[in-house]
């Protein structure tokens, strides 16, 4: 529990510095990769370890990112998930643990 406030919390203050900065289209549209991190709160644990189970929510939220994978990418790999322990070798795995059909297969975060 203390590791998701700690997780949310690290969230809100990245999503108010965010919305300072946020004056054009990116990845994600209108909305910073940083402010739509918040969706996967979810997926916290999920994203950190491997073995983690991941829930129906996080699978929603990943599944909608998941049809414009350059803006689940960013979100990966925003500032606010680096600070919330977010792992994106880690992450990246979570649409094939929640068995989502239609994600993007061999797609590569980061030009790696």
């Amino acid at each position: 529990m203390k590791k998701i406030f700690c997780f949310l919390v690290i969230l809100l203050i990245a999503i108010i510095v965010t919305l300072e900065k946020a004056d054009g289209a990116g990845e994600c549209g209108r909305s910073p990769a940083n402010s739509i991190a918040m969706r996967l709160a979810p997926c916290a644990m999920a994203s950190q370890e491997p073995q983690a189970s991941v829930n129906e929510r996080c699978c929603q939220q990943v599944k909608i990112m998941g049809q414009n994978p350059s803006c689940l990418c960013a979100v990966l790999l925003s500032d606010t998930a680096k600070y919330a322990g977010v792992k994106p070798e880690v992450a990246i795995t979570i649409p094939k643990r929640c068995n989502i059909a239609d994600r993007p297969v061999g797609y590569r975060c980061g030009g790696e």
